[in-house]
């Protein structure tokens, strides 16, 4: 896959063009579909505000014809509208005239009521997994098919950054003219033009392309797993973070909040083998706790939830897409005053800059102007694929992938090797993927002729 037959002889040195382009070769080869899939759906979740504005529109200026129900009675027929759940979140509504939108769940099972704030009519029901920006951003970052989708578009990422860093190799300019460097020749015909079109978007795209692979890295089964317990064995204990690393952990959350509070309020979830349909809780608190919680004018969405244990207190916190915006507080229910606050500027500085790049990447920390640097990344990124495929195709011969020509090189710099290992560490699927690959190589593919003609592999001399 390095492109070369490394002889023993000779001086070490760094891969050479050839050997690069090849690299670039094999990491788009596996790497495209996925960048496709991620370009188009990512494209989508960065108008995620938008899009729910626009579903919920329907719920924002109701008919209001007396006075408001107490948020104690809203989340109460929010409960009796999903048989045997609780109330696990009420969100405070934008505006005196909106639907309430009230959370309320069954073991790891989650509904989001919409609640009439005066006649306590149930608007709409709908499960929190079958919204519609909640399918595009498990579609996005799993595929839809759990912890093995996370594990595919982390490995697809991983070889996308080999992919843009030997892209910028290739692309860095050799010759004289900004001509297929900084702009393509729109006149160029053929292979020139496609060319052109790849490389100039390629390198445009490029610097904030790695950092949308690079800060979404954390949100990723593996690496986000990774980066977990190396934080917990520096830090003495294990960590709380501000986002998951799979739905499965999601759903294991939902669960234990939901068995918590049960507890609490002294609900047993099955009692001799029937589920009881109602629990006793009540929601007094919630009066009081919205009172107290609404001056303090945090970002919304502001979530309040119940104490998810025996002598926990409730809680509110800001869910703020602009993440650096967010707050989390801890409630007396009995008062309603505010126990502890934590704004984003008191967390730690990893927890910080996973913020800042998890607002960046979903197109939320500045505004429409972020979501437009996206979405350009984004058809950027499209265009890159696209001319990619055009140019493979138009230089392939019959019966072969088309991979660049292997050419005997010397042994490899110990310098270019360390390298490669710190990358591999820092990405450990890739690094797991070149071990593979590697092993292949050495082992499998000398025994399969067909397939190293076929896959470009036998090197020239």
């Amino acid at each position: 896959m390095a492109g070369a037959t490394m002889s023993g002889t000779g001086a070490r040195r760094w891969p050479g063009y050839n050997a690069i382009w090849r690299w670039h070769f094999y990491a788009g080869l596996l790497c495209i579909p996925f960048v496709l899939w991620l370009a188009t759906t990512g494209s989508i979740y960065l108008f995620r505000p938008q899009i729910e504005a626009l579903i919920d529109r329907p719920y924002t200026h109701l008919a209001m014809t007396g006075p408001r129900a107490s948020a104690a009675d809203q989340a109460a027929a929010a409960v009796r509208a999903v048989p045997g759940s609780v109330l696990h979140r009420y969100q405070l509504p934008d505006a005196p005239d909106a639907a309430v939108q009230i959370v309320v769940g069954a073991g790891r099972d989650e509904t989001r009521v919409y609640v009439h704030p005066q006649t306590l009519a149930i608007l709409k029901t709908v499960d929190e997994d079958q919204r519609l920006m909640r399918l595009v951003f498990r579609l996005h970052g799993e595929l839809l098919i759990g912890d093995a989708g996370s594990y595919m578009v982390e490995l697809a990422a991983s070889w996308a950054i080999v992919m843009i860093l030997t892209g910028l190799f290739l692309w860095w300019p050799r010759g004289t003219g900004l001509g297929g460097v900084l702009y393509p020749r729109l006149g160029a015909g053929g292979r020139r033009f496609w060319r052109d079109l790849h490389g100039v978007t390629g390198f445009w795209v490029s610097f904030f392309a790695l950092f949308l692979l690079l800060s979404g890295l954390p949100w990723a089964k593996s690496w986000g797993g990774y980066l977990k317990a190396i934080r917990s064995v520096a830090e003495g204990h294990p960590v709380r973070q501000d986002w998951t690393t799979s739905h499965a952990q999601e759903l294991a959350a939902r669960a234990a909040a939901d068995a918590g509070t049960r507890a609490m309020a002294g609900e047993h979830a099955e009692h001799q083998g029937m589920a009881m349909a109602h629990p006793a809780v009540s929601y007094v608190p919630l009066d009081r706790l919205v009172a107290g919680v609404r001056p303090l004018r945090l970002a919304g969405p502001v979530l309040i939830a119940p104490p998810a244990g025996i002598g926990q207190p409730w809680t509110a916190k800001s869910d703020a897409a602009n993440r650096p915006l967010r707050t989390d507080l801890t409630l007396d229910g009995a008062t309603g005053a505010v126990l502890t606050r934590t704004d984003f500027a008191q967390r730690r500085l990893i927890d910080r800059l996973v913020g800042y790049g998890v607002a960046v990447h979903e197109g939320q920390l500045f505004g429409w102007a972020n979501q437009l640097l996206g979405l350009l990344t984004a058809i950027g990124l499209i265009l890159l694929s696209v001319s990619s495929v055009v140019l493979w195709w138009r230089r392939r011969p019959e019966g072969v992938l088309g991979a660049p020509v292997a050419r005997a090189r010397p042994a490899l710099a110990a310098s270019f090797v360390a390298l490669l290992v710190a990358l591999g560490l820092f990405l450990p699927l890739f690094g797991a993927s070149l071990i593979v690959v590697l092993l292949l190589d050495r082992f499998a593919l000398p025994r399969l002729p067909r397939a190293q003609r076929w896959l470009g592999i036998r090197a020239t001399g």
